[in-house]
């Protein structure tokens, strides 16, 4: 008995270790970043496509307002209610006195500074994509944005989710390196992968969700009820999304769709990104969207 005891203990043991390795926040490597040179232009255009003023912004913010990362936007989800920090470059308050190296691994890792897995209301499952260089310059144009010393406020969410830990299990389960579009035959198509995979993170709205809360890729950018309990975020697969590239592409830069009706919602700040971004880059959405099977 007193060997079975022995091994019992044992066994806990080395699943609880088991455990607190499958669940522990692993930081990003940043040896590739150092070195690199710094575009805060191209950072700009990051910043725009990756939607980081739509979501951090205080709520409310109109024009150049929205560059003031104060947070304090609320997202309901089934988990609970996740509520955007500020992420200014106020050294209090916001990320201020976060290196490159911090920054990187919040990004693509959803790792925080002091080792704490994030939430993945923070869409790092799509940002796991982004170039070394493009964290690189986004980083850069980050320090020339305003500062501002509004605390962040804490998400509202109960037991059992508050468990952080957790949340490294569900990166093992959701968090890919893999693009869901195995091979992008033009470099149009490539270009755009890359900004409905990765920076524009179209799917963690479009594709629909597990029990569990990550992106279903089986069914990617299939549609999926939105998150707030009211309507359904449509479907942009080839067979559902029957307009054509440039009504498409039209559609991003205007929010006009090919019927006269008119985006609303989330997407209205969707559109105002993308209309800032280069014509090609809409195109490039476009032809990626067309390009799925």
């Amino acid at each position: 008995m007193r060997r079975g005891l022995i091994a019992g203990a044992f066994g806990l043991a080395a699943l609880a270790a088991a455990g607190l390795f499958v669940t522990r926040a692993t930081p990003l490597d940043s040896s590739p970043l150092v070195g690199r040179d710094s575009d805060p232009a191209k950072g700009e255009t990051v910043f725009i496509a990756s939607g980081c003023a739509s979501c951090h912004a205080a709520p409310d913010a109109e024009d150049d307002a929205k560059l003031v990362l104060a947070g304090g936007q609320r997202f309901d989800s089934d988990f609970g209610t996740f509520i955007a920090p500020n992420i200014s470059p106020h050294p209090d308050a916001g990320i201020g006195s976060w290196s490159l190296g911090d920054f990187a691994s919040a990004v693509k890792k959803g790792v925080s500074p002091d080792g704490q897995h994030y939430y993945p209301a923070f869409p790092y499952a799509s940002y796991v994509h982004m170039t070394d260089q493009d964290v690189v310059d986004l980083w850069a144009y980050w320090q020339t944005l305003p500062a501002d010393a509004t605390p962040s406020q804490p998400h509202d969410v109960g037991f059992p989710f508050n468990i952080r830990r957790s949340v490294g299990v569900w990166k093992h389960l959701y968090v890919k390196d893999a693009w869901v579009m195995a091979s992008a035959d033009t470099p149009e198509v490539e270009r755009g992968r890359y900004l409905v995979e990765a920076l524009a993170h179209c799917g963690e709205c479009h594709t629909p969700r597990t029990v569990l809360g990550g992106m279903d890729r089986s069914k990617w950018l299939a549609g999926a009820p939105n998150p707030s309990g009211r309507g359904q975020i449509p479907s942009l697969t080839p067979k559902d999304l029957t307009w054509g590239p440039t009504e498409i592409a039209y559609y991003l830069e205007t929010g006009f769709t090919p019927d006269y009706d008119s985006a609303g919602g989330h997407m209205v700040a969707v559109i105002e990104n993308f209309a800032k971004l280069p014509a090609s880059d809409r195109e490039a959405v476009a032809a990626y969207l067309k390009a799925l099977p």
